[in-house]
């Protein structure tokens, strides 16, 4: 009896450990999988987040962010016999069509055009195959390393070296986020009409990202979907101005696993301002100024996200000499400040002089010997 009584204590002992250190941590069906704060970059959930895998029309990511920086929405493009045969979903383009490039943009991301993103390519690049160099090359500038595309639809019958990883397409979503506010409209749009040369009605779009409708501060960004990749995701979701990007690959329900991961880094951490912009962080003497010290502030806000358990862990590393020689600018990088939890660097912040300092010359250091003259022979 005692016996059994003590295999039942060992149980219920785990349960209550699961339940309390394991259950908060959500299992998804996606073969790969992350969150990522835009911010900072912090990686929230992960899972295979760097296996390399077929990413279907999520590809269409990286085509809009080389059309926002290489093209102009105001462009004119004449659609192509190739790019108006090309297969899969479309936005209906006909050989010799012309149609703005901004509009091209919006069929490319709500209706997954893969003739969109042909006409795109060939506009911008010249040929496709010029394109998708670049493509690859911005892959590389951002940090996409286990990345490579072939196409800059995501169709991929008959290919085997068009990839990326979870990590890979979140990191290139929160470039554009950063860097492009053309991409966050573009992405988070609904529905929109567009130009229809030959009709006398428009072109309707609805986006096919369905949690822009039915998960709360969605906002992006694009699906995927061939035999090859298996249903893919990458999402975007804003609340209270702190935005999460989630990325789910080969993974038949999401939907629900894309929700679960967001709802997992909204519920578990929060956000944590640790320094803002012109945060004097040190005193720094000066030799050989007309000042001996100035103020070096931080150049920028950092407000990382952190959870309960790892507020106690957040600690600074300051890299600020103790000393300068003059002269110095005003807003010269003194040094930067990195950020940590535990061992893990989670954001770094230049810092900078809040003062310009000329460095001391004849006449200076002559007027100082008059000064101190004067004040020797005449305190009063």
């Amino acid at each position: 009896m005692k016996k059994y009584f003590s295999l039942l204590l060992i149980l219920m002992f785990f349960v209550t450990f699961s339940k309390v250190y394991g259950s908060d941590i959500p299992s998804v069906s996606a073969k790969a999988a992350i969150v990522m704060d835009q911010n900072t970059g912090r990686v929230l959930y992960e899972k295979n987040a760097h296996l390399k895998l077929p990413m279907a029309s999520t590809t269409k990511i990286m085509t809009l962010l080389i059309a926002l920086e290489r093209g102009n929405l105001n462009d004119i493009v004449t659609v192509s016999q190739k790019a108006a045969s090309v297969g899969g979903s479309s936005i209906w383009l006909s050989p010799g069509e012309k149609i703005d490039m901004e509009s091209l943009l919006y069929g490319l991301m709500l209706n997954s055009g893969n003739d969109a993103a042909t006409a795109i390519a060939e506009h911008i690049g010249g040929t496709v195959e010029n394109f998708v160099e670049m493509m690859n090359q911005k892959a590389k500038e951002i940090g996409a390393y286990n990345t490579h595309f072939v196409t800059p639809s995501g169709l991929d019958i008959g290919i085997d070296d068009h990839y990326t990883t979870a990590y890979d397409l979140a990191l290139i979503t929160r470039y554009a986020f950063l860097n492009y506010p053309k991409f966050a409209e573009i992405v988070s749009t609904k529905e929109k009409t567009i130009p229809w040369e030959g009709k006398e009605w428009d072109r309707y779009l609805r986006n096919k990202n369905k949690l822009l409708w039915i998960y709360e501060g969605a906002d992006g960004v694009k699906t995927g979907f061939t035999n090859k990749a298996g249903r893919c995701l990458v999402s975007s979701a804003t609340r209270e101005g702190w935005r999460f990007i989630a990325v789910v690959l080969n993974s038949p329900p999401m939907w629900e696993d894309s929700m679960k991961i967001l709802d997992y880094a909204f519920s578990k951490f929060k956000p944590f301002k640790v320094f803002e912009r012109n945060d004097v962080v040190k005193k720094v003497k000066v030799e050989k100024g007309k000042i001996e010290e100035i103020e070096v502030a931080v150049e920028k806000d950092c407000i990382i996200p952190v959870s309960e358990e790892e507020i106690g862990e957040v600690n600074l590393e300051f890299h600020i000499p103790d000393e300068l020689e003059a002269p110095i600018k005003k807003g010269e990088k003194i040094g930067h400040v990195v950020v940590k939890i535990g061992e893990e660097k989670v954001c770094e912040v230049n810092c900078l002089s809040f003062q310009e300092v000329d460095r001391q010359d004849f006449v200076y250091n002559f007027k100082r010997i008059i000064k101190k003259w004067i004040e020797i022979f005449n305190p009063s």
